[in-house]
């Protein structure tokens, strides 16, 4: 069993005081360490009918599209407000201070569709439940998400009730 913690490396004081960044960069250096984090990313999701890999910008970008190849799937992006060039859906979120919003092709998948949900961390749950009520809302049914790291001390599984939450590594 792989111990994915030795590959994420701890950045204190980043992007501001206070806050240890978790840099998942050498993970994704190390071609045996990436591959064996997509395998276990996806494995709960082999066989489950999945469509559609929904990634959110931007380290969700580089996780839901080899669990996408490796589920047979397509892939979604979930960007910030503005960066797609046709109409869209969106969904806003709270922040520390204020809202934002993440947005996805209105037509990105026809209803019905299984989708996924990925990111790289699962912290206080905001940007995951915006995302889920997005893809609810373009029609998708949304069938779990995955995460390759779950800050557990704040508490984002609770804004996430039977949502179907895995994650690879926890802190």
């Amino acid at each position: 069993m792989m111990d994915f913690k030795k590959h994420i490396h701890d950045v204190p004081d980043f992007p501001k005081k206070g806050i240890v960044f978790k840099d998942i960069t050498p993970l994704l250096a190390d071609a045996k360490a990436f591959a064996a984090a997509i395998d276990r990313l996806a494995e709960p999701f082999v066989g489950k009918g999945v469509q559609v890999v929904a990634g959110i910008e931007s380290r969700g970008f580089l996780l839901a599209t080899p669990i996408a190849y490796r589920l047979g799937a397509g892939v979604v992006p979930i960007r910030k407000k503005g960066k797609l060039p046709r109409a869209v859906k969106s969904a806003n979120y709270a922040l520390e201070y204020g809202t934002d919003s993440i947005e996805a092709h209105a037509d990105a998948f026809p209803a019905g569709t299984k989708v996924l949900l990925v990111d790289d961390v699962l912290a206080t749950g905001g940007t995951a439940a915006a995302a889920f009520q997005l893809l609810e809302a373009i029609g998708g049914d949304v069938v779990g998400s995955a995460f390759l790291i779950e800050l557990g001390f704040l508490d984002g599984r609770k804004k996430l009730p039977g949502r179907g939450v895995h994650a690879l590594v926890s802190y």
